[in-house]
């Protein structure tokens, strides 16, 4: 049986390969989940679900950064994969699902080169799940924000995930992300700081580009 090809998103293509032969034992719960209509998500044999995150910069090097609802817990947009996306196609759905922009509102500057991944806290892990989810790995995004940024809606679906966003300093979320998750923060924002960043300062392409910016606490 051929392998399904997958986009060509580095690491993706090399842990995942054919979903048919790589995850038997998942396949009939999949098939489960699909006759109840429930969204398959995708955890690999080592117990990591796949998973996008955003990093969404405006023409001042900022990032958008969001308030979990009814948490004092702050975080860059992120969710899982499902079976039969591609990680573009997840995050171009979170991107719409958690902050309500659309594809025509941002422009893709690149991707982590890799797969990173946390551990859950073993408080945090299901232990009746099947199967069992012990961290994420993620394919981590860098937006930049071409239309306006009053389009960002927090209620685009009837379970939002966030109540509150700002504007913060591109390194500002290492300081505030919880600690699990703060390794795999550093690595994504070290890679994009190469790309929003010459000498220190704004790139010159995010400048060219530049809209008005106004602040916003949500």
């Amino acid at each position: 049986m051929a392998c399904k090809a997958w986009p060509k998103v580095r690491g993706y293509r090399r842990e995942w390969g054919c979903a048919e032969l790589r995850r038997p034992r998942l396949l009939w719960e999949n098939r489960l989940h699909k006759a109840l209509g429930k969204v398959v998500q995708v955890i690999d044999l080592d117990g990591y679900r796949a998973n996008v995150g955003i990093v969404l910069s405006n023409s001042e090097g900022k990032l958008l950064w969001a308030r979990r609802i009814g948490q004092d817990a702050w975080q860059f947009p992120q969710g899982g994969i499902r079976e039969d996306e591609a990680p573009e196609q997840a995050m171009y759905r979170e991107l719409r699902e958690e902050i309500g922009l659309e594809a025509e509102d941002v422009v893709v500057l690149g991707h982590t080169r890799d797969w990173l991944r946390y551990r859950l806290p073993k408080h945090l892990i299901r232990r009746r799940s099947r199967p069992l989810c012990i961290g994420q790995k993620q394919v981590w995004y860098l937006l930049y924000l071409v239309g306006d940024e009053r389009r960002v809606r927090l209620d685009s679906t009837d379970q939002p995930e966030f109540d509150r966003w700002r504007w913060v300093d591109f390194w500002n979320p290492l300081k505030e992300v919880v600690s699990f998750k703060r390794n795999v923060y550093r690595s994504a924002l070290e890679e994009f700081s190469e790309v929003l960043f010459s000498d220190g300062k704004v790139s010159p392409v995010l400048r060219a580009h530049k809209i008005p910016v106004s602040a916003n606490d949500g």
